[in-house]
Order: structure tokens, then C-alpha cells, then sequence
């Protein structure tokens, strides 16, 4: 996939599979989340926005379910705790 470098709020860079509708994002502490059933047009609009990240915040954060494929998060512990301050 590839990525497109970016630097809006913590996002460093975004990537978009059409076939497999993945969203990738790379955050600035190095670790990368993924997102399923992203459609087409919801990539459009947060990879053309002039504020990428509030974008990200409203319409994927909280709508979709993330995977980390990179990055460390200890075992069994779920990767979006340290963003919303879970114990």
C-alpha cells in the first residue's frame, strides 16, 4: 500500500487499498492502525481535508474499528486504551 506523508494533529502518514478498502494511518509515535470497510469516497474526503486530523477524529476514529500492525501494545491489551486513558 502506499502511504502518503502527512503531518496534521498526530498523523505522519495515510495509506488506501481500493480492493480491500484498508485505511492505514501511521501515527507519530511510529505505530500503524488499520481500518476495514473504509469505502472510497470516505478516503477522498479525509485524505483531501485541510484538517486531516479532526477529520480522522470524527468520521474514522469513532466509526470504525482499528488493527495495529505496528507498533508496541502489551499483550492483550486493547491499541486505542492509551488514546482514551483505559487502565
Amino acid at each position: 500500500m502506499e502511504m502518503k506523508k502527512i503531518n496534521s494533529g498526530r498523523l505522519r502518514a495515510i495509506g488506501y487499498d481500493a480492493r480491500t478498502r484498508i485505511l492505514q494511518i501511521q501515527l507519530d509515535d511510529g505505530s500503524t492502525l488499520q481500518y476495514g470497510s473504509i469505502g472510497e469516497d470516505t478516503w477522498r474526503r479525509f485524505s483531501s481535508s485541510g484538517a486531516a486530523w479532526s477529520f480522522y477524529r470524527d468520521n474514522i476514529e469513532e466509526e470504525f474499528a482499528a488493527k495495529r500492525v505496528s507498533g508496541s501494545a502489551p499483550a492483550g491489551k486493547n491499541p486505542l486504551d492509551d488514546l482514551f486513558r483505559k487502565s
